[in-house]
């Protein structure tokens, strides 16, 4: 059997060693294939709203800043999009409920959840032309920046 490379979630490699006298994984790489490394992330939720928050990516560029959260399976009236002195709150509210009726037997499930995540903006941010859009579970918003915090390409300059 051949030494297999694994990537777990820090980033860095690690060596997953068969033992060499019978060819089985050692105790430790079943483990890992257990998911035991998992269990931190389930209590990262957010137990007081019933839903976890959401993964963010934030990108710069000379020109804005892009902000992308995945959230999946909502609609664009779920979200509650907030900006208040110089915060940026992105939120969502979820009523769910079901009634099911089968051969006599009813059931009825309901439940709730949300999130709230909030952003401080740099004053280099331009407010007035944030604007955001909701396509295949990813929220994105656009943070333009401001004119004079904008990149300029460089020039030459001549001398007199």
């Amino acid at each position: 059997m051949s030494n297999l490379v694994k990537s777990p979630k820090n980033g860095s490699l690690t060596r997953r060693v068969n033992n060499p006298v019978t060819g089985f994984p050692s105790l430790s790489s079943w483990l890992d294939d257990f998911g035991i490394g998992e269990f931190p992330s389930l209590f990262s939720s957010n137990f007081n709203t019933g839903m976890s928050l959401p993964k963010v990516n934030i990108k710069e560029s000379a020109d804005a800043f892009d902000v992308e959260m995945a959230v999946p399976g909502l609609k664009k009236s779920d979200f509650k999009i907030n900006l208040e002195n110089n915060s940026l709150s992105i939120s969502a509210e979820l009523n769910d409920e079901k009634e099911e009726t089968n051969d006599g037997y009813t059931r009825r499930e309901f439940g709730y959840s949300s999130f709230k995540r909030m952003f401080t903006l740099p004053d280099t941010v331009d407010d007035s032309k944030i604007n955001a859009e909701y396509k295949e579970g990813i929220l994105k918003v656009h943070l333009p920046k401001r004119e004079e915090a904008k990149e300029k390409p460089p020039r030459n300059i001549k001398i007199s």
